[in-house]
């Protein structure tokens, strides 16, 4: 009985790694043709063939040699320096607001957590025409600043999961510190945050990524103010219908350069992404 019940779950094994490889292969797959096509020397958007006939390098070249209409260079500079802007400004209000949540206690907190909660609900883009124009009013569309207004005034809406970390450190802590005369700033950067570094890593990524890979926003407010374009934008425009011929294999080469950096970051941090995600800290 014992060898049969194991054969059904070498058997059941096997045939889950049989669909999980199926269904990487599938994933990875348009990840695979958008590198090739970066490396294609042949131009346009519609092949018949999945394998380049021919490979080259001047995909990646000419986007930096060759930037009167397309400013790849500029364009990959705005979107790093708005998304670490913005993720510094939106980790630190995070991980703010998350603690306040978690730690201090006063009357109006429940009513405040259900108001953003129900503010959360509805999706940003709802708003987009609206912040334009009062960006436009105070004289600021156009603007990377503008870019880093919208991605982080919203950020503290998203204190959910690093507020569930917080409550799993122990109170006894915070209890201890104040009574060895810490002020709640000293117990919230000195204390809880070495504490909860998992969290802080995941907050980080989620902050950096967001402006990293938006293109709803920015569209509405760079207009036509192609020096501010950031990359997502910028490559959408080598798809119109003038441009896709000559310029699609360079398209996907920006494209591979600009998920580099996000990837890497993945790779390296993905230990305390899951953390994060998943909750738990110190016990005691």
């Amino acid at each position: 009985m014992i060898k049969g019940m194991r054969a059904k779950a070498k058997v059941s094994n096997t045939f889950a790694y049989i669909i999980l490889s199926a269904l990487s292969f599938i994933w990875i797959l348009p990840i695979i043709w958008l590198i090739m096509t970066s490396f294609r020397g042949e131009p346009g958007a519609f092949t018949n063939y999945l394998i380049p006939k021919t490979w080259t390098l001047d995909n990646y070249t000419r986007l930096f040699t060759e930037t009167e209409l397309f400013n790849y260079p500029r364009w990959f500079l705005n979107t790093l320096f708005v998304a670490v802007i913005t993720c510094i400004i939106s980790t630190i209000m995070v991980l703010a607001t998350s603690y306040a949540f978690s730690r201090l206690r006063f009357k109006i907190r429940k009513p405040m957590m259900n108001v953003i909660l129900v503010l959360g609900m509805f999706p940003g883009f709802m708003s987009m025409i609206a912040v334009y124009h009062i960006l436009k009013a105070v004289g600021l569309s156009q603007s990377l600043l503008a870019l880093i207004l919208v991605y982080s005034g919203g950020a503290s809406m998203g204190y959910y999961i690093s507020k569930g970390f917080f409550d799993t450190i122990p109170k006894a802590i915070d209890e201890s510190a104040l009574i060895d005369g810490a002020t709640r700033n000293d117990i919230f950067w000195k204390i809880t945050l070495p504490l909860s570094k998992p969290i802080v890593v995941y907050t980080i990524l989620t902050s950096f990524l967001a402006p990293w890979v938006d293109f709803i926003f920015v569209s509405i407010i760079m207009r036509d103010s192609y020096k501010n374009y950031t990359v997502a934008l910028g490559l959408f425009e080598m798809l119109k219908r003038e441009n896709i011929y000559q310029y699609f294999t360079r398209f996907c080469a920006g494209a591979v350069l600009i998920a580099i950096p996000i990837t890497l970051l993945f790779i390296f941090m993905q230990k305390y992404y899951v953390e994060g995600v998943t909750g738990g800290s110190v016990k005691g």
